[in-house]
């Protein structure tokens, strides 16, 4: 992450790599392509505090805000493209396709729409340096 060189410029017509995370303070996330021979390359990092009350949220809505939150973040990259989000919370999978109890949720699954987008999980293992960006 400290060296400069190992950024890559977007490539059109490549799907990107979203990876999120949420910790109880704040979300961090990663922005990569993989390239033709199936290695991700980071594009950009972002991380951002949560105010108190997001730190009332639950661990689903923190999770769900970090996504939104990293997608609006790169919308002039992302917009258009296919997305791959990687996240370490699987009831997130599920966002998009069933009836949420809350309001908020169902706000940012009608954002989350607007995207070509798949969200999979990845264990907390898996997802290094978004969690390490969520933490610091």
């Amino acid at each position: 992450m400290c060296d400069s060189h190992v950024f890559r410029i977007p490539l059109l017509g490549v799907p990107f790599c979203l990876h999120t995370d949420a910790s109880g303070t704040a979300v961090g996330a990663t922005l990569g392509q993989k390239d033709a021979s199936g290695i991700e390359h980071p594009l950009a990092f972002v991380s951002q505090k949560l105010t108190m009350t997001q730190c009332r949220w639950s661990a689903i809505e923190r999770e769900a805000y970090a996504i939104v939150w990293a997608l609006g973040r790169f919308t002039d990259l992302i917009f258009g493209s296919r997305i791959v989000i990687f996240c370490d919370h699987n009831p997130l999978q599920y966002i998009r396709e069933s009836a949420t109890k809350s309001a908020k949720l169902s706000r940012w699954s009608l954002v989350l729409a607007e995207f070509d987008l798949d969200i999979k999980y990845n264990k907390g293992s898996g997802n290094v340096v978004a969690d390490y960006l969520s933490r610091m």
